[in-house]
């Protein structure tokens, strides 16, 4: 009876370290991110700013133009990709937790997809005063109408077959896209190229407190309603028999996390358009360094998928620092580069199981 408690420990202290390192990147991550930019800003005086608008220590000399450029251009960006990547990353582990596929996303089931239509007809029909708070609400509709029809379509005898949902998905989210390519197509010079820069994937170069402020509570709440899944999502991988006999009601857990996944995810994408694999790679990543428990893989993933989209944005603006006469990238290219790639390694090892 010892060997097991004492495993358990040392799994504890494994976690608890993998979560304060991850906590102390995520700093360093602010800090460095924040120096990155046309104009260059030591990391010790951000370090020294935010301790004393902290008032950890006395206010220091630090020229005004920088914390003009701090608070109210970097930081407003930074911070809404550090929520952008949480928001993904949770919903990738829930759906790859919920589907036990390596490969599943919000983007292969066509809940992002159902977002990008819900945010578009949104930046077509309001004006722009109003569109910072209607895209949430209609990413949101879009997002829940292409899960109810994914869900419905996939829907056998009362039950949701995984392979069935990923594959109802997939056309559903082609579908999707094709709406997308008609409303770009019938659309007027200035429409299309809004659409088309939207869809790339970016985090708003003018992006200021009120997008944070507006996706925060909505973010943070589905994370926590999620997290409070993980000990039914740990039951799940185990079977859906198993799952039951242990008083898992398993179709009404499917129900839920498809519902909270695509509140989550039309959260994330509302403003900042459609930037992919980061659902994708980030939770399969974080599996490795932690292990397969959603009690641990779930605030690890979170924390992994904002490092890692502020760390994207950070190289698109490095680049626009160093090619100013061509413009700046969208970064869901930049994931993209890193996300392809894996998404064909995850395809090849597939058969040989990665869950």
């Amino acid at each position: 009876m010892v060997k097991p408690k004492i495993a358990y420990f040392d799994k504890f202290i494994h976690w608890k370290m993998v979560m304060i390192y991850l906590v102390v990147i995520l700093c360093v991550t602010i800090v460095l991110t924040t120096a990155i930019g046309n104009v260059y800003i030591p990391p010790l005086e951000i370090v020294s700013l935010f301790g004393s608008k902290l008032h950890l220590w006395e206010a220091c000399s630090i020229p005004h133009k920088y914390e003009v450029i701090i608070f109210q251009i970097r930081l407003p960006r930074i911070f809404l990709g550090l929520l952008v990547g949480l928001a993904l990353a949770t919903a990738g582990t829930t759906l790859q937790g919920l589907f036990k596929n390596p490969m599943a996303d919000p983007y292969i089931i066509g809940i992002a997809s159902g977002a990008a239509v819900g945010a578009v007809i949104a930046m077509f029909i309001f004006p722009d005063f109003l569109s910072d708070y209607t895209k949430p609400f209609m990413a949101f509709s879009g997002a829940m109408l292409a899960t109810f029809l994914v869900y419905n379509l996939a829907r056998v005898g009362g039950r949701i077959p995984v392979d069935t949902l990923l594959l109802t998905g997939v056309a559903v989210s082609l579908f999707l896209s094709a709406i997308l390519s008609f409303m770009m197509w019938s659309s007027s010079e200035r429409g299309l190229r809004d659409i088309f820069n939207w869809l790339m994937g970016g985090l708003l170069p003018s992006a200021e407190w009120a997008e944070v402020e507006i996706i925060v509570l909505p973010i943070l709440a589905c994370f926590i309603l999620i997290f409070f899944f993980a000990r039914d999502l740990n039951a799940m991988l185990l079977g859906e028999e198993s799952a039951q006999t242990l008083g898992i009601n398993v179709e009404n857990v499917k129900k839920i996390l498809l519902i909270l996944t695509a509140f989550i995810t039309a959260a994330a994408v509302c403003f900042v358009g459609t930037i992919g694999f980061v659902g994708l790679i980030i939770p399969h990543i974080t599996r490795i360094l932690v292990g397969p428990d959603h009690r641990i893989l779930f605030p690890a993933s979170a924390l992994v998928g904002a490092i890692f989209l502020a760390w994207m944005d950070a190289i698109v603006r490095f680049l626009d620092m160093m090619m100013l006469s061509i413009g700046e990238m969208p970064v869901g290219i930049i994931t993209a580069f890193f996300g392809a790639p894996f998404f064909i390694y995850l395809l090849r090892r597939k058969k040989k199981g990665l869950f």
